[in-house]
């Protein structure tokens, strides 16, 4: 991710300051239980920060990254800092930063991954559905949606897995990240008189889409995808809000899908 960039300039802040307590010119002697239950206390001592404190902290440590939010987590002294869909976690002092799993050892449960869990949900009924390009596999029973550039491979692939799944209508995001020529299939789609057919003869058959001229809500669907962090495609929504990143197997759909009962 973008913020890996600066790895190598925050490799000392990685390493922190050594606490007081580990000083060489400290005598190796014995102390005062009293002596000894305050160096407990001041080792123990949490410092406790603001998320505007920890956001000043971090962008002055690392000029140019813009953090999109930052939370206390459940592990007192540990903030989360989320930069788009990236997390990390640091000190209130932002002397250590650390990327990879938050784990809660008495339910087992990935706090991390619970996280980036939730950041991706969808909200599927505030979808403008009306700027999506509608089709029906068997009966339509389930929904979902997808935003799809007209020339991946995989959206492709995952086109004839809804061909053999069936009974979904999807609505699909045009969302052209990959080529100029994907603007241009994406317009002639659009522009489309029967957009549907077009867009499944084009995924399916491979039958170019005929040249069209209109206006094509380009802008929206591509600030739409950008709100929703959308990072490739086909990135797919389905009605309980929850989102998978990259193409589906047959049975892995079938089973989500069943998952939501019908009419989802």
């Amino acid at each position: 991710m973008y913020w890996k960039s600066l790895a190598a300039a925050g490799a000392a802040l990685l390493i922190g300051a050594g606490p007081a307590w580990a000083d060489e010119t400290q005598p190796s002697a014995p102390q005062p239980e009293a002596a000894q239950e305050a160096v407990r206390q001041e080792v123990t001592a949490v410092t406790i920060a603001t998320p505007e404190q920890i956001q000043e902290r971090f962008e002055a440590r690392f000029p140019g990254v813009e953090v999109s939010e930052v939370r206390d987590t459940p592990f007192d002294g540990l903030y989360e800092i989320r930069i788009g869909r990236d997390l990390l976690y640091a000190d209130a002092n932002v002397d250590f930063l650390l990327q990879g799993a938050l784990i809660d050892t008495q339910s087992r449960k990935d706090l991390t991954a619970q996280r980036l869990e939730e950041l991706s949900r969808v909200a599927f009924s505030d979808l403008p559905l009306e700027i999506a390009v509608k089709q029906v596999y068997g009966d339509g029973t389930h929904q979902l949606a997808v935003f799809e550039d007209p020339n991946c491979g995989y959206c492709k692939r995952f086109h004839k897995t809804l061909q053999e799944v069936g009974d979904t209508t999807v609505y699909t995001f045009l969302f052209p990240i990959l080529s100029d020529d994907s603007t241009v299939k994406s317009r002639n789609v659009w522009c489309a008189k029967d957009q549907a057919k077009v867009w499944k003869a084009w995924m399916l058959d491979g039958e170019t889409p005929p040249e069209a001229e209109c206006d094509v809500p380009l802008d929206d669907l591509m600030a739409l995808g950008r709100r929703l962090m959308v990072e490739g495609t086909p990135a797919i929504v389905f009605a309980d809000g929850s989102r998978v990143n990259g193409a589906m197997t047959q049975e892995a759909l079938e089973e989500k899908l069943a998952s939501l009962g019908k009419g989802s």
